[in-house]
């Protein structure tokens, strides 16, 4: 399991193949545990693969010299995704610098980013009440200066989440339920974007 990639669903040749990008790299990760839940209750003909983007520090010195294998790799993922799927904590009152790295890293080249018009819906958690809506907002504001397509509507913060996550399971099965409609409708848009792409 190479330092990018964490889990596949094995769902090969799925109708929507989405990417679900987790904005924390620790190993009992809320984050990773709410997108691993939502990756078990997708229907057959969709996957998920959840990556964990350890990459270096954004250099453009580095970047013009030619991006690193790694980076590329996440590139290339996010390209090949039909959507987005990306689940964060909320740090000091804003999105982890790890998320905010590897967005930069994905924001390049200027003008040609794999983040332009890419369908995406963002989930924050956090123990505090606010569910982390301060890191949802900053999220937001970063992929919407890139033309991201964030999805509009519902947004999905989970607060309290220390309670909610058991052996490493999303047990709430209300706020699951809602996270997962919000990433059918993703799904549904997918597939539009998809159809009008064929036609």
């Amino acid at each position: 399991m190479d330092a990018l990639e964490i889990d596949r669903s094995g769902q090969e040749g799925a109708a929507v193949r989405l990417l679900g990008i987790s904005g924390s790299l620790r190993r009992a990760s809320f984050s990773t545990a709410i997108l691993r839940d939502l990756q078990g209750m997708l229907p057959a003909d969709v996957s998920m693969e959840i990556v964990l983007p350890r990459l270096p520090l954004y250099d453009e010195d580095e970047d013009d010299a030619g991006a690193r294998e790694t980076v590329q790799a996440f590139r290339d993922k996010i390209g090949a995704a039909d959507g987005l799927v990306i689940c964060t904590p909320e740090y000091n009152h804003g999105m982890p610098g790890v998320l905010k790295n590897a967005i930069d890293w994905a924001s390049r080249p200027s003008g040609k980013s794999v983040l332009t018009d890419k369908p995406t819906l963002v989930i924050s958690n956090s123990p505090a009440f606010t569910g982390g809506v301060r890191a949802q907002a900053n999220v937001h504001q970063a992929l919407m200066s890139l033309a991201t397509f964030v999805m509009p509507g519902k947004q999905v913060v989970i607060a309290g989440v220390r309670d909610k996550i058991r052996d490493g399971s999303f047990i709430d099965k209300s706020n699951l339920s809602f996270a997962l409609a919000e990433v059918e409708r993703l799904v549904g848009y997918c597939r539009r974007v998809r159809a009008l792409q064929g036609a």
